[in-house]
Formats: C-alpha cells, sequence, structure tokens
C-alpha cells in the first residue's frame, strides 16, 4: 500500500473510532429500554433531527451515486432527480413533520412506524402492523445492500483490496456499531455525519472547478458533448457490452443526444414523492423534542439539502471534464467523487473526503438496519407473536433480526458491478408508494379507513413490482420510474376503498380532531 494511501486509512480510522466513541457513550442510556433504544425516547433536538434525517436519508448515493449519474449521462437526469428531492424534502417537513409527530403521541405513543399506523386504526388483529413490517424489512434489506456495495466500492477503489472483502468487513462494523447505541448513537453520529458530508461535497466542488480552470473553461469542455448539460436532452455514452467505446484519440465517444420528455421530467420530479413514506425520516419527525422546534429543523435540513445536491451534481459534471476517460461504465462512475478526491487533495484532506463517504455509507445502514429490526421485534415479534415479551427478549429478537438482515444484504451486495443508483432508487420506490400515500392519508383525511389503509400499502407495494420487472421492461410509457405510478395507483385505491366501507368509528375521529390541535 503506497504512503498516500496509509494516511487515507489512518484519517478514516480516526473518523470511525469517534463513530465508535459515539456509540459508546450513548450505549448505557439506549440500552436502559426499549423505548429509548428504538426511538431515543423523544429527546431529538432540532438540530440533531435535521441534520440526521438528511444524513440518514441521502447515504453514499448522495456522495457516488447522483455524481456518478451526472458524470455518466450528463445535466438533465441528475439535476431533475435532485430537484424533485428538494422539493420532497422541504414539503415533508412543512406539512408531515408536525402533525405526524403529534399524532404519533396521541395514537398510543407509537415508537415505530408499523406502531403508529396500527394504532391510527385502532387495530386488535394488528394486520396493517404486518403488511408495514414486512414491506420495512423487505425493502430496508435491499438498502442495505446499496451501502454495503458503497463501502466495498470505496475501500477497493482507495486501496485496491478485494472488493467482497472490503463490503463484508463494512458490513460487519456497521453492525456491530448499531449492536452497541441504537437510535440515540445513531442520531447523534448522524449530526457529524452530515457535517462531514456537506464539507466534503463543498470541498470538492470547489477545488475541482478551480482545477478545471472556473465555470466558462468546464462548460467549453462539456459542450462538444452532445446533450450533456442540456436540461432537456440527455447525453448517451457509446457502449459495447456495457463499456463506453473510445475513438483513435482516446476520446469516450457519444451518440447522439436522446430526449428528455415532459413524462420523463415529470418522472424524474416523482423521487420528491418518496419522502412521505421514508421510514428513516419519518422517525426522526416522531423522535424531535417538542413540535415548536420543527421549524427550525425544517430550516436547517432544507439549506443542507440544497447545499448538497447541488454540489454532488456538478461534481460529477466537472468530474467528466477533468477526467472524461477514467471511468468508462455505469457502476464504476460512481467512483468518480473518489478519483477526485485522492487526486485533487492533499493526502490529510483526501482522507477527510472520503471518511464524507464513510459517514454516508454508516449514517444510513446503521438507519436501515436498526428500523428493519425494530419492524419485526416490536411489531411482530411483540405485537403478535409474544404479546408478553418483555424489554429484553424485544432487543435480543432485534439484534438477532439486525444480523439476518445484514447476512441478506450482503449476498444481494456481493456482486461487485452493481449500480448503487439502481438498487437505492427500487428501495425508495418501494417505501414511497407503499407508506407515503397511506401516511398522507392517515394524517390529513378523516374518512381514511383501515380497509382502504391495508389495500393502499398492498397496492403500492406490489405495484412497485409489477410496474419494475413487468411493464417497464416494455418501454415507451412504461418506462416512466417505477414510484409515480405506483404512488398514484395507491392513491387511488385508499380513496376508493375507504368510500365503500363503513366510516371510522367515533373514537377514531375524535383522535384525530386532537392531533390537529395537540402541542407539547
Amino acid at each position: 500500500m503506497e504512503s498516500g494511501s496509509v494516511e487515507i486509512l489512518i484519517t478514516m480510522c480516526v473518523y470511525m473510532a469517534t463513530v465508535i466513541g459515539i456509540g459508546l457513550y450513548y450505549a448505557k442510556r439506549s440500552n436502559e429500554n426499549s423505548d429509548n433504544y428504538f426511538i431515543g425516547g423523544r429527546t431529538l433536538g432540532p438540530w440533531v433531527t435535521a441534520m440526521s434525517a438528511e444524513a440518514s436519508d441521502m447515504s453514499g448515493w448522495l456522495l457516488m451515486g447522483l455524481p456518478g449519474v451526472a458524470y455518466w449521462c450528463g445535466l438533465s437526469d441528475a439535476m431533475w432527480t435532485a430537484i424533485g428531492l428538494f422539493i420532497g424534502t422541504y414539503v415533508n417537513w412543512l406539512f408531515v413533520a408536525g402533525r405526524l409527530h403529534s399524532y404519533s403521541i396521541i395514537a398510543g405513543d407509537s415508537i415505530t412506524i408499523p406502531d403508529f399506523f396500527s394504532n391510527r386504526f385502532k387495530e386488535k388483529n394488528k394486520v396493517i402492523m404486518t403488511i408495514a413490517a414486512t414491506f420495512i424489512l423487505v425493502f430496508f434489506t435491499v438498502y442495505a445492500a446499496s451501502c454495503f456495495v458503497t463501502v466495498g466500492k470505496l475501500f477497493n477503489s482507495i486501496f485496491g483490496l478485494p472488493y467482497q472483502l472490503m463490503m463484508v468487513a463494512g458490513a460487519i462494523f456497521v453492525i456491530l456499531y448499531t449492536f452497541l447505541g441504537g437510535f440515540l448513537a445513531e442520531s447523534a453520529s448522524d449530526f457529524m455525519q452530515g457535517i462531514v458530508m456537506i464539507f466534503a461535497l463543498a470541498l470538492i466542488l470547489i477545488i475541482s472547478a478551480k482545477f478545471a480552470g472556473g465555470p466558462a473553461a468546464i462548460a467549453d469542455n462539456l459542450r462538444g458533448i452532445p446533450g450533456f448539460l442540456d436540461f432537456f436532452g440527455i447525453a448517451s455514452p457509446t457502449v459495447k457490452d456495457g463499456v463506453q467505446q473510445l475513438s483513435e484519440s482516446g476520446a469516450p465517444l457519444f451518440g447522439e443526444a436522446g430526449k428528455y420528455a415532459a413524462l420523463t421530467i415529470v418522472s424524474t420530479l416523482s423521487w420528491g414523492l418518496g419522502y412521505f413514506g421514508m421510514p428513516q425520516v419519518l422517525l426522526r419527525f416522531m423522535a424531535i423534542r417538542k413540535n415548536s422546534e420543527i421549524k427550525k429543523s425544517r430550516r436547517i435540513a432544507t439549506v443542507w439539502c440544497g447545499i448538497s445536491l447541488v454540489a454532488a451534481v456538478f461534481i460529477g459534471l466537472i468530474g467528466r471534464a477533468i477526467y472524461p476517460d477514467a471511468l468508462l461504465t455505469a457502476g464504476s462512475a460512481e467512483s468518480i467523487f473518489i478519483i477526485m478526491s485522492t487526486r485533487l487533495l492533499p493526502t490529510l484532506l483526501a482522507g477527510f473526503a472520503m471518511a464524507g463517504i464513510l459517514a454516508a455509507t454508516i449514517s444510513s445502514s446503521d438507519s436501515y438496519l436498526l428500523i428493519a429490526a425494530s419492524a419485526f421485534s416490536k411489531n411482530i415479534f411483540q405485537g403478535i407473536v409474544k404479546k408478553d415479551a418483555t424489554d429484553r427478549q424485544v432487543m435480543l429478537v432485534s439484534r438477532i433480526v439486525l444480523i439476518l438482515v445484514s447476512l441478506v444484504g450482503i449476498l444481494i451486495a456481493l456482486d461487485e458491478t452493481s449500480v448503487i443508483f439502481t438498487i437505492v432508487s427500487f428501495a425508495w420506490a418501494g417505501f414511497g408508494a407503499t407508506f407515503g400515500p397511506i401516511m398522507l392519508f392517515s394524517l390529513f383525511w378523516k374518512r381514511t379507513t383501515r380497509e382502504g389503509a391495508i389495500s393502499g400499502m398492498l397496492a403500492g407495494g406490489v405495484m412497485v413490482f409489477v410496474w419494475k420487472l413487468l411493464l417497464k421492461p416494455m418501454g415507451g410509457v412504461f418506462g416512466i420510474y417505477e414510484l409515480l405510478p405506483a404512488f398514484v395507483f395507491s392513491c387511488i385505491v385508499i380513496i376508493v376503498v375507504s368510500l365503500l366501507t363503513k366510516e371510522p368509528s367515533q373514537e377514531i375521529k375524535q383522535e384525530f380532531e386532537l392531533a390537529k390541535e395537540f402541542v407539547d
């Protein structure tokens, strides 16, 4: 290993030791009871709530997946996705955060998303809880796999170590850390990781733009690629067996620019709909200390999100201008942030930037594993299988499930050609369509019935699979992002079934009104 790589590794190890220290600090408090372990006793302040929500949401996808898309096919796909995510972030904080915080307290002091849905509709046989917990297990396993892929690619790119070995090592570290401190440790470390991520992005953006000669020089360099800087077009790399071809002079080849039609733009913007169903974000809304602090959190989260998304997109564009032929497949393009960091920054700062990727990955994967484990242990094990289970038993089952979910995630991530953006987009659609519509209707439509909730969740979750695997390959209008049709279909099913079934009880209606007026 070269001396520069050793210094980067040392910097990253110092960072990981800091994260472990945070876990140890919170370990005793987190393990006092399941309420502290899963939701931190609703004690998060506005800064930690905002930063941990965004850091756990964006993951390594922000530093690798999004720049990779921009590097591979230009501005349009990456920027329209970023715009959709920015709008979704703001709207979610504006309308959902406060109401969910209040309603989760009113509805049986719910500490998980399946808990909330089940309590909201006064379930006795826990059907909603079981369905919600099952979908969380499925989609968070996929999400965890995307994080493990990120770790494998990171260490493989920097140190040349075997991808599978590094992926497994990273997964083990995340498992041990999540075991240690639970939600409080995760949220506190996410706050720190959010800061590391945004500084890493800003640092690379500024230094790479200066290295490339400034905005004008970058634009002149990229205008020669058909559709690369278009908002309504898209670059088309000339590929053979998935590898971009080079000209005789060594320049990467592109075909004619593709069209970015109105339907494609709407489809890409629909990424923003996913926020209404993201458990890792919604759980922060439930965990914040006071409703009155949400406004401050919203401002912090929105600013962080806007800066980070714009920086990530432009890093990918600048990367193509500086290193046009360095990455010749869609999968390898996701390493552009790593290449720019290690080649443009002094070793110590490069280690800091690499810690940014590690930060993003850890902050997301520990959230995914913890929520998946809590979905089974709290909602299925204690909620259905063993209703008299003690806190100690619940937490033991939670840790067993955490290991099992991780193992499946590792199996999914074994393929080193995996594209992080593709993995994340599927899981994002799954959560957005399964939980997004029912979350909105549960919070804002009193007439929503239990039958409508069950039907809507199943319709949205199943449609994601149907559209992705059966309809999308047909192309044409079916080629849109599966989240949009699945979300719309779920909404329609909720409305129709709710109107065809008996109105909610007076108790449910009164609780709905209480949640509207509740202030803590």
